[in-house]
């Protein structure tokens, strides 16, 4: 039996563990967090160390990644290096890879017509994949970074402007303390009471991206929308279905209820493999995606399947 452990700095209350079957061999997969603690996040690493088989890196990135510059954040730093041992992953490569995937199987199943529709992806430094193919199925799309991540009401429409942005900020960014960029702790199961940034909910179809940046400044309405995104559990569910969201996709499968982070399923693939991440090319994640069947959950909360097969095209 092999064993996985994403050890986050998010909030404890988002914890799950599930056995399951992969490949013909028995996993237990396990999301552990910390409560916005990195001190305690490095101790269980330490602790997890050489015991498991790989290890994920939750509620916190690696680095920040534009289209092609990035920066290690200084704050994940200490605790990637508490894993001397086990490999440790926090997503990117699966990002790369499996959403970029999801986005193509979603248009050639003709389950979203994208040239038919307006999107707002929250945050596109960490799915820069994701927002390409948005655009390139020709889809009308909003990326949200300066939105969401730094409070700054300006939609970016372009991959160039997109480009020229992230190039001035990330170093800049890299440096705050990640918890002024991304919900961490118990901040993650709060949520904004402001409406400020409703209205970019509101004039898209879809909305895609980090769960966590979209259900911050989540409206009390989001009636016929699409959501793409990863991670969300039991409650997250119900939260979107009384929205009146009509369909959630998740780009990671669900396992027992629950659809775990990239960094997870990357541990996953990574312990799957026998391999070191820096070993692995694209090729190779794709292919044990294919092996393994990776499929994207798809979930109607709000409307008949069949309504929605017969508008997608």
């Amino acid at each position: 039996m092999k064993q996985v452990v994403s050890v986050s700095i998010g909030s404890s209350l988002r914890n799950h563990c599930v056995e399951t079957e992969i490949l013909g061999e028995k996993y237990i997969i396990e999301r552990i967090g910390t409560d916005g603690d990195i001190d305690k996040a490095i101790e269980l690493i330490k602790k997890l160390d050489g015991k498991v088989d790989a290890l994920g890196l939750g509620g916190i990135d690696l680095y920040l990644t534009g289209a092609d510059r990035k920066f290690m954040i200084k704050e994940a730093i200490p605790i990637v290096k508490a894993a001397s041992k086990t490999p440790i992953v926090d997503g990117s490569g699966l990002k790369n890879t499996l959403e970029k995937n999801v986005m193509e199987f979603l248009y050639k199943q003709k389950i979203i017509d994208f040239s038919k529709k307006r999107a707002l992806l929250v945050c596109a430094i960490d799915r820069y994949k994701m927002a390409e193919a948005f655009m390139n199925f020709g889809c009308d799309t909003i990326l949200g970074d300066l939105i969401f991540a730094l409070g700054i009401p300006i939609p970016i429409k372009s991959l160039t402007v997109f480009r020229r942005v992230v190039n001035v900020l990330l170093p800049v960014v890299s440096r705050l303390p990640y918890e002024v960029l991304y919900p961490t702790g118990q901040k993650q199961n709060t949520q904004s009471k402001s409406n400020k940034f409703d209205k970019y909910y509101h004039e898209a179809d879809i909305i895609a991206g980090d769960f966590l940046y979209i259900k911050k400044y989540l409206p009390l309405y989001l009636h016929n929308k699409i959501i793409i995104t990863n991670t969300v559990t039991k409650e997250d569910v119900k939260l979107l279905k009384e929205r009146g969201v009509n369909i959630l996709i998740t780009s990671t499968p669900e396992l027992d209820g629950r659809s775990f982070g990239t960094n997870v399923m990357e541990a996953v693939l990574i312990a799957a493999s026998g391999k070191q991440p820096n070993q692995l090319t694209i090729e190779d994640y794709n292919d044990l995606i294919k092996k393994i069947n990776f499929l994207p959950r798809i979930e109607y909360l709000n409307i008949d399947k069949k309504i929605i097969e017969g508008k997608a095209h």
